[in-house]
């Protein structure tokens, strides 16, 4: 086995379209991890770490559809429509088993994985993500306003990406450029409107981890990471969640937002380690409610 080098980058149709996906690493006896980016993102994300993450395992990072250099379908983009896509994915790639690592809104689609193919999902762990309560920052509530983003915004997509990410990650100038400009293509605007308005209305985020998890068959284990400065998704959401299920692995990042992988990436992939290589981590298990 080599060290990685530079991203592989791939192409596969699912369901007639087109998503992408960027790879590090060799296929070995660990399992590969899965890495799920968030809204307005791409697999650009995961630089800070992935190439570390790889050193020992296959790291795929796939741009959910409507993002990244994945195709812009005129689609529902419904949570549940993303995780479908990608638990398709993973099985035209032929995966059986992988670790799935979802930062925000790819914590909801990592969550709703243990719906569409729980077999498959060996280990989870949740980066600031949504789907863990009600809370979450107002320019995202502000963008659900009834098609207005998805019929005018378009022209303003690299503006608000540069916006959302130059104050509240620690992506390069770079980067931060190279996914303003794959903002920038038509189709964009829709494919982030829709998104945000199946998970988010104006009171906040709609769709929670507890309302379906009961209908999951089995649950992996689980880990939540966290930023205690995290401005987007605040870090009670993880208090509280560790508080419902039993056995989560809860770690805090001091000093960290909400893309604390950019912040303290060495902590963060030492975290990732120590959890995904853990012979003795445990399923979840939801608490019983007292009545």
């Amino acid at each position: 086995m080599h060290g990685p080098g530079e991203p592989r980058h791939s192409f596969v149709f699912i369901d007639g379209m087109r998503l992408h996906w960027a790879e590090l690493g060799d296929a070995t006896d660990t399992v590969p991890v899965v890495l799920l980016h968030g809204i307005l993102d791409a697999h650009l994300t995961w630089k800070p770490v992935a190439r570390a993450l790889a050193m020992d395992r296959r790291v795929l990072m796939p741009d959910l559809l409507g993002c990244g250099l994945s195709e812009r379908p005129d689609a529902s983009y419904a949570l549940a429509w993303h995780a479908h896509v990608i638990a398709r994915w993973l099985e035209t790639l032929g995966l059986e088993r992988v670790d799935v690592v979802g930062h925000s809104f790819g914590g909801g689609v990592a969550q709703m994985l243990l719906l569409e193919c729980p077999t498959r999902i060996r280990r989870l762990v949740l980066v600031a993500s949504g789907g863990l309560g009600r809370s979450v920052g107002f320019w995202l509530r502000l963008a659900t306003f009834p098609r207005v983003v998805e019929l005018l915004g378009q022209p303003f997509m690299a503006f608000g990406t540069r916006c959302a990410l130059g104050g509240a990650s620690a992506m390069s100038q770079q980067d931060i450029a190279e996914l303003s400009a794959l903002n920038a293509q038509p189709g964009s605007a829709r494919a982030f409107a829709r998104t945000v308005c199946d998970v988010i209305d104006w009171r906040g985020q709609r769709r929670t981890f507890l309302q379906r998890a009961h209908e999951a068959p089995c649950l992996p284990p689980v880990a939540v990471f966290w930023g205690d400065r995290d401005a987007i998704i605040p870090i009670a959401h993880a208090n509280a969640f560790e508080a419902s299920v039993e056995g989560v692995v809860f770690q805090q990042f001091d000093g960290c937002g909400h893309y604390l992988h950019h912040e303290r990436p060495e902590a963060f992939v030492t975290a990732m380690r120590d959890f995904l290589d853990d012979p003795s981590a445990i399923a979840v298990r939801l608490k019983k409610i007292d009545a």
